[in-house]
Order: C-alpha cells, then sequence, then structure tokens
C-alpha cells in the first residue's frame, strides 16, 4: 500500500533529523535546476525501470514530483517491482513551496 504523505509530515520527519528514508525525486532535470528539496536522489520517471535497482527495498522511499501525479505513477511502478515502503507525496515540491518554503522558486 502506498501511503499519502503531507508536506507537513514530511518536514516534520526532516526537522527531528529521521534520514532513515529515501527522497526520491522523479522530476526531470531541468525541473530540479529551478527548485529541489535537499539531498534528493533524482532519477527521472522515464529512468526508473532502468534505475529502480538504485533504490533500497528495507527502507521507506518518498517519492516526489512536481504535483503528485508522477510520483504516484511511480510509486505504483514501483510496489509492482516488489517494494513495500513507499510514501507519495502529496501535491509534491509545489505543495512544499506554498505551505513550507515560500521562498523556495516554483514553476
Amino acid at each position: 500500500m502506498i501511503r499519502q504523505l503531507t508536506v507537513l509530515e514530511l518536514k516534520a520527519r526532516l526537522d527531528q533529523g529521521n534520514k532513515d528514508f529515501t527522497l526520491l525525486d522523479v522530476r526531470e532535470p531541468w525541473e530540479c535546476n529551478i527548485c529541489a528539496l535537499p539531498d534528493a536522489k533524482i532519477i527521472p520517471m522515464r529512468e526508473i525501470p532502468a534505475r529502480a535497482a538504485e533504490l533500497p527495498k528495507d527502507q521507506d522511499i518518498v517519492v516526489v514530483c512536481h504535483h503528485g501525479v508522477r510520483s504516484q505513477q511511480v510509486a505504483n511502478y514501483l510496489e509492482r517491482m516488489g517494494f513495500t515502503r513507499l510514501n507519495n507525496l502529496v501535491g509534491g515540491i509545489n505543495a512544499w513551496a506554498r505551505e513550507i518554503d515560500p521562498k523556495m522558486p516554483t514553476y
């Protein structure tokens, strides 16, 4: 089951210094150049099938995109590939910029 994680929940985990998860950004490199969350592993959505082996199966993965649609699709794919500890960031980086970091550039 894919958990729907809010930006407030993600911020709480980051503020606690909780680093026992992988933050997976599935946006394109040009999008990540505009804005990104610190320490995110960037694997564009189209590269996920070829690079899924780079992701841990024994750790939570929080999948992030612009608005939460591509990340949900990637989480669905990873679930079919046997990953079980999946979280989709609701609203994506756009929600993060709106609700958590208003100084973050948006597009």
